[in-house]
């Protein structure tokens, strides 16, 4: 299928070749019939990608402050590779348009094959041919909307979170600053609200249609027409609620604002502006200053937008899909006109030259819609191939010369940053085929790596008998099923920590071990193969006896958008990274952990059965400023001191210190690729024993066990876990 797409770094506009998404549970599969181009915001972003990375940095100094605090504590190499990865990547354009439903997902009971639904979202509503589309980001079409006027529904929506944040009353005077495509729709939905509406905006011919459709004047900010209008209409008290829906880096609409603006107005920033805010102005006024978060609320909350987890109505009167419902209502009572701000509609096959139009100032547009012309002929259900047979073979070498070919699934950033680099340039390797759950990021990972072929069915990975390992880099709740079945298919398996989120899960994993014979498995515990603490595990030298290790971790606060917050599907943070530390220190003390005692500011001690003990501090509330990892281990008279993969030192007899800085944090992702692939070519022992894997996996579990239960827990390992590797 076809999708719209650009290139952050280099500006590139494409309309690329991806595989068909496939229908996931809880949502449906839409066939794209109209998708509606948002001048405004998708606009701003194919303007910024034209910019040099000076400009971008510029443009977007959010971005620049995370880059900065990556490079603090990841380093400048694997930041540099993290960044460029991301850059140079293929991103998806597009969040409002209408479809038809093709296929409808396990637990959906709203809609049905062939209807007509309005889908919002800029994961989910993009300019493609097909998209899957979660529950609560559709919304059925009345019958007599037409398909072009649906696909308003996602700006719709937009415009009236913006104007319910203003809470107008009837007999209200309001100014709309700025008459693009949101502007005007704001226009039209506050004079439906009883409101009288003024509007400002350079644009002669915007000014003209905001008056056709309910504005009462409108004009150019400094023609001083709109001043004279408010003091008539408001007998010179100022406006009740000023709607800022302007773009640009000019300070001007914030200032005419506060100019315009009644005692205790409200001012709602609805658009992306400079909102430099004129203290002594808005101080005075004690004007109330609001936000407008796109669509309403549920935006940016997974659970809402991913699960189809609803508020309750009582609680949250209106949600993103019931200001998308409601739009719709609108538009099929003649109260919403969308028809006027249709500038122009364009093939979608002619996507690219529509938008370097618009870019380069040849087509001006309030609103321009992309037309599918085959939609409609395509209604009928895709009928999903059944899967494929599983087979398990031996751990036999590979032929003398043959490259160990590898399957993907899951190509997010971290794979493309951190593992697939280390892949794509070696001769004895073959990148066969990668499944994401986004069409778009398999095709991305197909351009930059290699791959030879992209989809987004894992059986096309777990079926195919040309492959010989999979890597399983997917969201952490995913995690052992697809370990599971890769393993009942025969492939040797590294799967990115967590192996499992709960004992049963792990269970599962290991009885599939047994049933297959199986057990080529290796998960993503890479700090073990870390050059500098092999080096300084060398230097400390044999243990004789009990040691005591002491390990910090400055985990630092997540973003609040981070699906590390989706505990309730993906398990705690601990749960996902944990393991990570206990193996670093399992590994150092040649042992596994034998119980877990955890407080709740996660405090982790481990025991170790020769009375080592272990001490991880999990800390998300430390400065951003202090290294991430520190280690200390003391025994038999010596004490080793790890800092951050860039110095290490041990204290003993002699003092031996790193002799130079290293290039960069090399936490040992590369030397455990290699370990890997070393294992799978020769047919030898996994990098890591199924036992110890299991141990550390049932010991990161016990940490939250001991804090809910306020007591040590026992490692006891499930039946099969001592299989050899």
């Amino acid at each position: 299928m076809k999708q719209v797409v650009q290139n952050y770094k280099s500006g590139e506009l494409a309309l690329l070749e991806v595989p068909e998404p496939a229908c996931k549970p809880g949502g449906v599969l839409v066939r794209t019939v109209y998708s509606l181009i948002s001048t405004g915001t998708e606009m701003m972003k194919v303007s910024e990608a034209s910019l040099s990375l000076v400009g971008k940095a510029k443009a977007r100094p959010d971005q620049v402050a995370k880059v900065m605090q990556s490079v603090a504590t990841n380093g400048l190499s694997a930041t540099y590779r993290k960044v460029t990865s991301k850059l140079d990547s293929y991103t998806p354009l597009g969040y409002s348009l209408c479809g038809i439903v093709e296929q409808v997902g396990d637990g959906i009971t709203d809609v049905s094959v062939g209807d007509l639904v309005a889908c919002a979202g800029n994961e989910h509503a993009l300019h493609s041919e097909l998209n899957w589309v979660p529950k609560n980001l559709y919304s059925r079409v009345p019958n007599g909307v037409d398909p072009r006027h649906a696909a308003f529904g996602t700006v719709g929506s937009i415009a009236m979170q913006g104007v319910r944040r203003g809470e107008p009353q009837i007999g209200d005077v309001a100014l709309v600053i700025g008459l693009g495509l949101i502007g005007q729709l704001v226009v039209q939905l506050l004079t439906s609200s009883g409101v009288r509406v003024v509007g400002v905006d350079p644009d002669p011919e915007r000014c003209k249609l905001a008056e056709s459709l309910g504005a009462l004047t409108c004009a150019h900010p400094a023609s001083g027409i709109v001043d004279t209008a408010v003091a008539e209409l408001t007998h010179g008290a100022g406006v009740d609620q000023t709607y800022l829906a302007a773009g640009g880096n000019t300070n001007d609409p914030v200032e005419l604002a506060a100019k315009l603006s009644r005692d205790r107005g409200r001012v709602i920033d609805i658009g992306k502006c400079k909102l430099d805010l004129p203290w002594n102005a808005y101080y005075e006024k004690e004007l109330d200053v609001r936000f407008s978060r796109s669509y309403g609320p549920g935006r940016y909350d997974p659970s809402y937008e991913l699960e189809g987890r609803d508020y309750p109505i009582g609680q949250v009167r209106w949600t993103e899909r019931r200001n998308l419902e409601c739009v719709l209502d609108l538009i099929a009572r003649d109260r919403l006109d969308v028809e006027p701000l249709i500038t122009h509609v364009s093939d979608f096959s002619d996507a690219v030259t529509t938008y370097q139009s618009l870019n380069e100032g040849s087509l001006k547009a309030v609103a321009v819609l992309f037309r599918y012309p085959d939609a409609v002929a395509r209604t009928e259900p895709v009928v999903t191939s059944a899967r494929v047979g599983l087979v398990s073979s031996s751990a036999a070498a590979l032929p003398a010369g043959q490259p160990v070919r590898l399957g993907f699934i899951g190509a997010g950033n971290y794979a493309s940053s951190m593992l697939l680099p280390h892949l794509v340039e070696r001769e004895d390797v073959q990148l066969e085929h990668v499944a994401t759950t986004s069409a778009l990021s398999g095709a991305n990972a197909r351009r930059k790596f290699g791959f030879a072929a992209a989809s987004t069915d894992i059986d096309n990975v777990l079926g195919n008998s040309s492959i010989d390992a999979v890597f399983v880099v997917t969201r952490h709740s995913s995690h052992a099923e697809l370990t599971r079945q890769a393993l009942l298919a025969g492939k040797a398996v590294f799967v990115e920590k967590p192996l499992a989120l709960s004992p049963e899960e792990l269970q599962k994993v290991l009885d599939a071990i047994e049933e297959s014979g199986n057990d080529r498995l290796q998960v993503g515990f890479n700090r073990r193969f870390a050059p500098l603490l092999h080096e300084a595990r060398e230097q400390f030298g044999p243990r004789v006896g009990p040691a005591s290790v002491r390990y910090l971790v400055n985990a630092g606060r997540l973003d609040h958008g981070s699906w590390y917050n989706q505990t309730a599907s993906e398990g705690s943070r601990f749960a996902g990274e944990g393991g990570h530390f206990i193996d670093t220190v399992s590994w150092l003390l040649d042992a596994d952990p034998v119980s877990v005692y955890a407080t709740g500011d996660l405090q982790v001690t481990l025991g170790y059965p020769d009375g080592s003990t272990a001490v991880i501090t999990y800390a998300e509330t430390g400065s951003s400023g202090f290294p991430k990892e520190t280690l200390d281990v003391v025994a038999d008279g010596k004490v080793l001191k790890f800092d951050d993969f860039v110095r290490a030192s041990v204290y003993s007899r002699k003092k031996w210190a790193s002799s130079r800085l290293p290039k960069g944090r090399d936490k040992g992702q590369a030397a455990e690729v290699d370990a890997f692939l070393s294992a799978v070519r020769t047919g030898s022992p996994m990098p890591i024993s199924i036992a110890s894997l299991a141990a550390t996996t049932l010991a990161t579990l016990a940490a939250q066990t001991s804090v809910a239960n306020a007591a040590p827990v026992r490692i006891e390992l499930p039946r099969k876990a001592g299989a050899p590797a």
